[in-house]
């Protein structure tokens, strides 16, 4: 039985096996993955072209700690949902760039499923579920303000 897939997915990781393993899995989840960026300018070349409904961004990258800029133009530019992949909780910015949340690393497949699963639901229906385990909500998303509607 064939899904015919319901999100555009980026995802901006430089370890390859593990955005490798992030492509099943979101394809797995119903997912079209529209490309795997491991700097800045690959994924908003990847961003131009594609135009995701979601990214999975990786804080630091080959690049440096470039996440949170690729994120911040990801959300005003393309109005594309974005989610933190982070070894390093700290280094997510305090606003979280626009972001929904940040998952830490190590996460398992299971965590993934149910991220994508969150942000699906926020992305067709502008509505929130249940936060997935290991999934931190962004705070924006926990008390926006009343006079800007998420993006």
């Amino acid at each position: 039985m064939s899904v015919t897939p319901d999100l555009r997915v980026m995802i901006v990781e430089d370890q390859a096996l593990l955005a490798m393993e992030l492509e099943l899995v979101i394809g797995e989840a119903g997912c079209d993955v529209v490309g795997c960026a491991m700097d800045k300018a690959s994924a908003f070349a990847i961003a131009d072209r594609e135009r995701p409904d979601l990214a999975l961004i990786d804080v630091n990258l080959l690049d440096g700690m470039t996440g949170p800029q690729i994120a911040q133009k990801l959300v005003s530019d393309y109005g594309a949902a974005v989610v933190f992949l982070t070894a390093n909780p700290e280094q997510i910015p305090d606003g979280f760039a626009g972001a929904l949340g940040a998952v830490s690393k190590p996460f398992d497949e299971q965590t993934i499923r149910a991220v994508v699963s969150f942000a699906r639901q926020f992305i067709l229906h502008r509505t929130l579920g249940e936060p997935p385990r290991k999934f931190r909500l962004a705070p924006w998303l926990t008390t926006p303000p009343d006079d800007i509607a998420p993006h």
